[in-house]
């Protein structure tokens, strides 16, 4: 074994060496080198899309501040023109002819002279409001003697000052949108307002104030702009497209990004983790992100007011996917060349290391065989005389010799299993009588504890029952007439001392069931019932529930008056626990034929937490119990016994939440 032991092992490791040797390079280390390539490549690829995008926000953001100012160049040029000072001086009518004009040569939205004190001098449009804001940061720099231009946000109200139809244009139903902050709103009213502001002399010398401006607000002319400028014709690869939007806080108010074909995506909102980024923390975003219905390279840098709040942003961005598309293409296509280099290459170097292992590979095929348990798989004849032939000849030496021991075993392996079985078998049949033999000594034993421990307590209860029924007649007797004030209360107290009699017996009966025999009466239920609600009005009480009793039943029923009592209150008791907080006990009975026979349902009904249908289904099983510590889980098990002889029966209807119905049916006495 010494000599086939040291062969083998540099054998073995010269079939790896050799595989490492023509695989490795090829396999293991080109992949690498290509991997880190197109990652790198990747990263370069991204970067350049991401400048790219940052380029277009810089143009839109220069288109922006060009629209800024010139909107305050017009503004104050008009304000300080020979023409607009004439025009003053021929006062208000002529004013605002001059003001009209020059709205539309300006293409503005309003344009007016307000007076510091916020009455208005002349305005463009005959539906402008008589005093106007002029807390305006813009307004109160002109009245300073300061022009100045900027983006505002106009509150509704301050459109309809201006002109109703503003109003109208700026309001926009928001279209449910994924990925954005959850909102209540159904519609965005405000108007984001390019308004410039300059200071003016009136004709008698007094300082006023000319304000224009244009609502942003579906105004697709310069968001349409944007797009031209940004994303010219062939600027993008085929399949692309670029977009641009404007944002008032997260909602596009104008944009050419389509909702779908021929609808601009006008109402929709920002994703929640842009609007974090931008108006939350200030940020320009330069990232992939998802725009409306698809993914988009996008650029968002935040718009800030005249107060210097953020409330918007100014958006670009163009298609991902042709991009996205193009870089898969390319790394498909280099992975595939080098797949086919692969494949023309690997098959030679095979070729020349299969000559040296594949007598290793016959070796290892034997071993393989017989550790799946073929011991008569031997390796033959090897081409190779060399140290690997030698193995493989030892090999097959070392399998005889462990074939045949391994006879030997298998035989003496089959004789002692079947010398266990047979000691197993004996032992499990001696198993079984020990088992049952125990089973009859313990229930001989509790049946015997349980008699003694009856007998006994019947005993020791019977004798405090006597004195209590003696000392109650004594009472009636001391009291004489007047014991008719609690008469009620006198029978209670006899009924209640007889049941315990009762349940006394019912112990007798259980420790010596061939002594006695129950007893059935004739009676309403509905009596029955009113005698059992005295014995839980406390816990009634306690717990604020109010009771709905409705006896409308006129068969009477034949059964024992204690058991049916006991079940009463059993179940009245359950419902109690089951309204902690309060509710509605409801107890009705009503006359009610069941497979043809005549009888009497009582329905006892809460509304408290209810059970779920798997509890409900096990509720009258012995011990079982949903209050914990509180029951043994006997009464509803003891309740069902009582109500099923002779034909009774007992069900129950309840669900989470919706409290608990049990029903019990009792046939008519004959």
């Amino acid at each position: 074994m010494t000599e086939a032991a040291g062969p083998g092992s540099p054998a073995r490791s010269v079939r790896y060496r050799l595989l490492a040797i023509a695989l490795l390079p090829m396999l293991v280390i080109l992949p690498l080198l290509l991997g880190a390539t197109i990652h790198r490549w990747n990263a370069k690829f991204d970067a350049a899309l991401i400048s790219k995008v940052n380029g277009d926000l810089t143009i839109a953001h220069q288109y922006l501040a060009r629209i800024l100012e010139n909107t305050g160049e017009h503004i104050t040029a008009l304000g300080g023109s020979v023409r607009f000072r004439d025009v003053v001086a021929e006062g208000r009518p002529a004013l605002a002819q001059l003001l009209g004009e020059s709205r539309k040569r300006l293409v503005l939205d309003f344009l007016y002279v307000v007076g510091p004190d916020g009455s208005l001098l002349a305005s463009s449009s005959e539906d402008t409001a008589a005093r106007l804001r002029t807390d305006w940061p813009i307004v109160r720099a002109a009245i300073n003697g300061r022009p100045a231009t900027a983006i505002d946000i106009f509150a509704p109200e301050d459109l309809k000052q201006l002109a109703p139809d503003l109003a109208e244009r700026a309001r926009l139903a928001l279209v449910r949108t994924p990925n954005a902050v959850p909102t209540d709103r159904s519609e965005e009213s405000r108007g984001m307002v390019v308004q410039s502001a300059s200071p003016v002399l009136l004709a008698d010398g007094s300082p006023a104030v000319l304000v224009g401006g244009t609502l942003l607000n579906q105004n697709l002319l310069f968001i349409d702009t944007i797009n031209d400028l940004v994303y010219r014709q062939a600027s993008l690869p085929e399949g692309s497209r670029g977009t641009a939007t404007l944002f008032l806080d997260d909602v596009r108010i104008s944009t050419n990004v389509r909702l779908f074909e021929g609808r601009r995506a006008l109402g929709t909102r920002v994703s929640a983790a842009v609007r974090s980024a931008v108006l939350g923390d200030g940020k320009t975003w330069l990232d992939s992100a998802f725009v409306v219905n698809d993914w988009y390279i996008s650029a968002y840098e935040p718009i800030v007011d005249s107060y210097g709040k953020r409330v918007g942003m100014l958006y670009v961005g163009f298609l991902e996917a042709p991009f996205t598309a193009a870089k898969y293409q390319t790394v498909f296509a280099v992975a595939l060349a080098f797949l086919a280099i692969a494949a023309a290459s690997v098959p030679i170097f095979l070729r020349w290391a299969r000559a040296i292992f594949q007598p290793l590979e016959r070796v290892n095929s034997t071993i393989g065989k017989v550790e799946a348990g073929d011991l008569g798989a031997r390796t033959g004849p090897v081409d190779s005389h060399d140290e690997i032939g030698r193995v493989a000849i030892h090999l097959d030496h070392l399998l005889d010799q462990l074939q045949q021991r391994d006879k030997a075993l298998r035989s003496w392996n089959e004789e002692l299993n079947a010398r266990v079985d047979e000691r197993t078998r004996d032992l499990q049949l001696a198993n079984h009588k020990l088992e049952a033999t125990t089973k009859q000594l313990i229930m001989s034993e509790k049946l015997a504890a349980i008699g003694e421990i009856t007998a006994g307590v019947a005993h020791e209860i019977n004798n405090p029952i006597a004195v209590m029924q003696g000392n109650l007649e004594v009472i009636r007797s001391v009291v004489g007439d007047t014991a008719a004030l609690a008469e009620t209360e006198f029978r209670l107290l006899d009924e209640q001392i007889h049941r315990i009699s009762q349940i006394v017996t019912k112990l007798l009966q259980f420790a010596r069931p061939e002594e006695f025999a129950g007893i059935l009466e004739r009676h309403s239920p509905g009596e029955v019932i009113a005698d059992c609600l005295p014995l839980v009005q406390h816990l009634l009480a306690k717990a604020s529930i109010e009771v709905k009793n409705k006896d409308s039943a006129s068969r009477l029923v034949l059964m024992n008056r204690t058991e049916l009592q006991q079940v009463i209150v059993n179940l009245i008791v359950n419902a109690i626990h089951a309204m902690p907080d309060g509710g509605a006990l409801s107890l009705l009975t009503s006359d009610r034929n069941r497979e043809g026979r005549a009888g009497v349902e009582i329905v006892i009904a809460d509304t408290g937490i209810g059970m779920a249908e798997e509890i409900a289904a096990k509720v009258f099983d012995p011990f079982f119990t949903t209050k914990r510590q509180e029951g043994t889980g006997l009464g509803l098990s003891i309740s069902q016994t009582l109500v099923s002889r002779q034909g009774r029966t007992i069900s129950v209807d309840s669900s989470p939440g919706k409290g608990a119905t049990f029903m019990i049916w009792l046939p008519e006495a004959a």
